[in-house]
């Protein structure tokens, strides 16, 4: 799979112009470090919201004593 992601990469990448005609003003770069620092603090929010069913999750997944009754 890694094989075939790296031959269609090698191809589009031989397949683009030798000139780089794009431009990104220095408003781009802003918005992108905001973009980064909002999915940061989201994600960060997300896992404090819910917090106690992820660790509740995870006590569940490794606890010795199974709550399901397996007989």
């Amino acid at each position: 799979m890694f094989l075939k992601f790296l031959f269609i990469a090698t191809q589009i990448l031989s397949a683009s112009p030798d000139k780089n005609t794009a431009y990104l003003d220095p408003g781009s770069g802003s918005f992108i470090f905001q973009l980064i620092i909002a999915s940061l603090v989201g994600g960060a929010f997300i896992v404090k919201t819910y917090w106690k069913r992820i660790t509740g999750f995870f006590q569940k997944l490794f606890s010795k004593n199974p709550e399901d009754g397996e007989e």
